[in-house]
């Protein structure tokens, strides 16, 4: 195995640990991010500790891990093409990495965004699915009429089911819609996600930067989980609105009253219009809540090393 091989097959490694520990870490957050962004009004859930304090009540601790299994299996091979679609193409337009140009940096960080998309968006419309379920059941029973598109699906399917599991929603929409059906909001998820990795890269770089000592030629490990942590927190409050637009169109089972949604436009006009411009903030302090640490260990277990080490483990 060549050398570029081993670094590559090493920030796989990495970027795939980091995902599963942040991920365990954080999830309950993210699930009451998801189920604030989609309510409307403020009848159900007043705020974070709110949520998740009725979310344990009424479904126990393992309820606020609702949709936690499709995000740790796709997580690992999310994260690792973030991370190192990144640094490949860091590599690539700044050379030996030692120059500062913020614009390639950007760019480098468009593009992992880009990259990502193509894991992020199924996991996170199947997460949703499940995340969202328990807010749903004061409006109605999970086994009422199927969402939008799943519609045609046996009754056997899904109403025989109290709590949807990912591999059915899955095979419906595969059934149903096909592809695409997983691929639902992939423009929202393009919007959020190539915004967030534009901030978010540079940011990291630059302040991670400021840490780099001469004899180890890296920063230690506690400076990159801090720079991670600032510079995850900065990005995901300024992408929050376009990923409240995300979550909504891609949630598929409505309360009683709740609008869908036929793209992200409409979304737009309707959020707009109906609960005022604070809706496009929803979650946000969970949010941040959420990314700080999931990318403060990412960066931090990125730059400790444990992908060269278990590798080196079978040289």
């Amino acid at each position: 195995m060549s050398k570029q091989d081993l670094s590559i097959t090493a920030k796989l490694i990495n970027g795939g640990v980091a995902g599963l520990v942040g991920v365990t870490c954080v999830f309950p957050i993210d699930l009451a991010k998801t189920r604030l962004q989609n309510q409307h009004g403020t009848d159900t859930y007043k705020g974070m500790i709110d949520c998740l304090v009725k979310t344990a009540r009424a479904e126990g601790f393992l309820g606020m891990y609702r949709g936690a299994a499709v995000n740790l299996a796709l997580v690992t091979p999310e994260k690792a093409i973030k991370l190192a679609a990144n640094d490949f193409l860091r590599q690539l337009l700044l050379g030996d990495g030692v120059q500062r140009n913020l614009k390639m940096e950007m760019l480098a960080g468009c593009g992992a965004g880009m990259c990502q998309v193509v894991v992020t968006c199924p996991m996170e419309m199947l997460k949703i699915q499940l995340q969202d379920a328990g807010r749903l059941a004061p409006h109605h029973s999970l086994s009422a009429a199927g969402p939008p598109g799943l519609d045609s699906a046996p009754s056997s399917s899904l109403s025989t089911q109290k709590r949807p599991s990912a591999t059915l929603i899955a095979r419906e929409l595969l059934r149903t819609q096909g592809p695409a059906g997983l691929y639902k909001g992939l423009g929202a998820t393009l919007l959020r996600d190539i915004p967030f990795s534009v901030i978010y890269f540079p940011l990291f770089a630059n302040l991670n930067s400021l840490g780099v000592s001469g004899p180890v030629g890296k920063a230690s490990f506690a400076h990159s989980f801090v720079s991670g942590c600032v510079a995850g927190s900065v990005a995901a409050v300024a992408v929050t609105p376009l990923d409240v637009l995300k979550t909504r169109i891609q949630t598929l089972k409505r309360g009683l009253g709740e609008d869908s949604y036929s793209g992200i436009t409409d979304c737009t006009r309707k959020v707009w219009k109906q609960e005022g411009p604070s809706a496009f903030l929803k979650g946000a302090g969970c949010r941040a809540l959420v990314i700080a640490p999931l990318f403060g260990i990412a960066q931090g277990v990125y730059f400790f090393g444990i992908g060269e080490r278990v590798l080196r483990c079978f040289e």
